[in-house]
């Protein structure tokens, strides 16, 4: 883990200046640690609709930000987050928090409970694949390098017998 954040915004303020706000934070974030990936909770249908909107306007605007920096955006649903952190997709905001403590070797949940949920989302992007474009490119540097170095062993062994390549 690099740092953790938690954009807050008052809820009196005008939504649109509260997504503002939501811009502004995210951007900072992306300026001082620059991610080379952006995990966005996927919303879901909820009974409150309310908290469906505004929870999908503010993955938007992350979206917005991450494509503005020509970063890939992942989707994850929150049953996906959950059980790939505690093994069961139903688990409590107490069991996400722990796990992610536990898993991060943290000395103290992280704080507030959303900090938590951005750890973890964050944790199952890994683990879902989000480093497999690293990885893979790695295999293909590895896979080159063993390559280049077949072709020297055997030109240096042909130069041995006194053929040449």
């Amino acid at each position: 883990m690099v740092g953790v954040g938690v954009v807050r915004t008052p809820v009196d303020l005008d939504p649109a200046r509260r997504l503002l706000r939501i811009e502004q934070g995210i951007e900072a974030w992306v300026d001082e640690h620059r991610p080379q990936a952006v995990a966005v909770e996927r919303v879901f249908a909820q009974h409150n609709v309310q908290t469906v909107m505004g929870t999908a306007q503010a993955a938007g605007v992350a979206m917005l930000v991450a494509a503005r920096h020509g970063l890939p955006v992942a989707l994850h649903t929150p049953s996906e987050v959950k059980a790939a952190i505690t093994g069961s997709g139903r688990a409590g905001k107490d069991q996400v928090g722990e796990m992610v403590t536990r898993i991060l070797k943290l000395s103290a949940r992280p704080t507030p409970a959303d900090a938590a949920d951005a750890l973890a989302l964050a944790i199952c992007h890994i683990w879902r694949g989000g480093g497999t474009s690293r990885v893979t490119d790695a295999l293909g540097t590895a896979a080159a390098q063993q390559a280049r170095q077949r072709a020297a062993f055997a030109a240096a062994a042909g130069r041995a017998k006194g053929v040449r390549p």
